[in-house]
């Protein structure tokens, strides 16, 4: 049977694309200076993940600081980078990667612009620590003159209403009838974003956009730089492209994209979720959407009678407890 063809384009054909299969640093030393109005990435955060060797916090810094300065050169006097990491752990002990990229970001001239908290409600849980449930995006620019479109990530007004109590707009609405201005802590919709807070879930088994990826990059992450960071047509790099989110999120939004990775299994993956994009059938978390929250009646949201009943027992010891000491 023919499969039918979709009846416009998911994808401008005016807009370019690539997922380059190979090493991110002898990739880069071929790519033209200033070319991109937005890198953006999450390096890997040498943890010993099957796509990652682990070696020691200094070389592995040593290494990416090579990365580091082909992408500063390759970025444009209007660009911005985008770096989201989380923590490196080693035998319990927390080293917050995002604290050593940034000496090494100022070393290479940019300016920091925002640390923005990406917080998720689930992950792995800890035993002797609290469990870590956000990661950082540090938000640089290459110079003092960059792009930043504020109007389309603007989010809804608590107090839309609110007016001017003094001076010549006495009586006149004090807000930006597009929205305002969201914090560095954001979340999928407005009223969470108010707490600066981006509670955007990460990729787990449940989530649409789920592949074999262990640490997958949320598109609509990604979406919010992009529309932010760059104008439609500008150029978008992903050195450690993954399966592939920044390039969907770059050329869903007009944007030309390229998306660097070593491992040919996730390049094959990117290339057809790209394709999935083109024909309208790839899974995507829009941008907009709710953070789920149980409503009571799921049995997972319930308390188990086993606790219940343990709970009863503890109850129970107390009072006669109390008994006995009369």
């Amino acid at each position: 049977m023919k499969v039918s063809e979709p009846l416009f384009e998911f994808i401008s054909p005016d807009i370019d694309y690539q997922i380059v299969n190979g090493d991110s640093l002898k990739v880069l030393i071929g790519i033209e200076d200033g070319r991109f109005d937005l890198i953006i990435t999450s390096p890997p955060y040498n943890v010993g993940k099957s796509y990652e060797t682990k070696t020691s916090i200094e070389k592995y810094l040593e290494t990416q600081e090579e990365i580091i300065n082909q992408l500063v050169r390759a970025l444009s006097d209007k660009g911005n980078l985008c770096w989201q990491v989380g923590n490196y752990v080693d035998k319990g002990e927390v080293f917050p990667l995002d604290i050593y990229y940034y000496q090494i970001f100022k070393r290479c001239g940019l300016k920091l612009r925002n640390r923005i908290i990406w917080y998720f409600g689930h992950g792995l849980h800890a035993s002797n620590r609290f469990s870590g449930r956000y990661e950082t995006i540090l938000w640089f620019s290459k110079t003092n003159d960059y792009i930043f479109n504020l109007d389309p990530v603007r989010v809804p007004a608590k107090y839309p209403g609110k007016l001017h109590f003094k001076g010549e707009k006495k009586g006149l609405p004090s807000g930006n009838p597009l929205g305002k201005n969201p914090s560095d802590i954001w979340n999928i919709i407005a009223n969470d974003w108010e707490t600066a807070m981006w509670n955007i879930p990460n990729v787990k088994s449940n989530h649409p956009e789920k592949t074999e990826h262990p640490c997958q990059f949320p598109i609509e992450l990604v979406e919010r730089c992009v529309l932010a960071l760059t104008n439609e047509d500008s150029w978008v790099l992903d050195p450690f492209a993954g399966v592939g989110s920044t390039i969907i999120a770059a050329i869903k939004n007009k944007r030309n994209a390229i998306g660097i990775e070593k491992d040919a299994e996730y390049c094959k993956i990117a290339k057809q979720r790209i394709n999935d994009l083109k024909e309208g059938k790839l899974r995507v978390r829009p941008i907009n959407k709710q953070i789920h929250k149980p409503s009571g009646k799921d049995k997972v949201s319930q308390v188990p009678k086993e606790w219940l009943q343990l709970e009863l027992e503890k109850v129970n010891g107390k009072y006669n407890e109390k008994s006995d000491q009369k």
